[in-house]
């Protein structure tokens, strides 16, 4: 998949930090999607030191990792997500640089975020970067999001096609095997759909 101008375009292209300064001590999914993502967490074995991108005050984990790192917008949410041994406030739209060492982290989740990513390609390369080989990036979605956030070619496809786009991401990066991807609830159901895709790192790209 090529990026055509505009793809990632917002509505509102104002700072994030601004977007989100009042913490919102919400669910941006309905607890059966909330479900689903504990359990592809579990089923996919996830621990030890994971970090959880553009994370707020829940991550959704069944059983909390060893040592969560939970990065994020709003300093009150993280402060609040009661999983996370660790708490890092950055916006990765302004800066994907991620502020660890290479193969320092076992695994890493995006949860209903990654719509919302401007640099896609620089943020999962530095995901990439800093997982140890074979370590999981695993990312989840809805057919929820805040419109104005979200990029322009997201809001332009349908949830078939939000899954091509973070296959393209994870292709685009040169920092991970072949993705996997799956929906997690149950087809044609009522409720939020949950779909995930994920893919191990390939080590410290070129």
């Amino acid at each position: 998949m090529t990026f055509p101008p505009g793809f990632l375009d917002r509505a509102d292209p104002s700072p994030d930090p601004s977007f989100y300064d009042s913490p919102r001590f919400v669910t941006h999914i309905d607890d059966r999607a909330i479900a689903a993502v504990g359990a592809l967490y579990e089923e996919l074995g996830l621990g030890g030191t994971v970090l959880d991108l553009m994370s707020s005050w829940v991550s959704h984990f069944r059983t909390p990792p060893a040592h969560l790192i939970a990065l994020g917008l709003n300093p009150d949410e993280l402060a609040a997500n009661t999983a996370a041994a660790e708490t890092v406030v950055q916006d990765l739209n302004a800066d994907p640089a991620l502020p660890f060492e290479d193969a320092t982290i076992d695994a890493a989740t995006c949860c209903v975020s990654v719509d919302y990513l401007t640099r896609p390609v620089e943020v999962f390369r530095e995901v990439g970067r800093v997982l140890r080989p074979g370590g999981l990036f695993v990312c989840t979605f809805s057919n929820r999001c805040f419109p104005t956030k979200a990029v322009r070619g997201w809001l332009a496809t349908d949830d078939a096609g939000r899954v091509d786009i973070v296959r393209a991401y994870f292709a685009a990066s040169g920092a991970f095997g072949p993705a996997q991807a799956a929906l997690r609830t149950p087809p044609r159901s009522p409720g939020d759909p949950l779909y995930g895709v994920w893919a191990a790192a390939a080590g410290t790209p070129s």
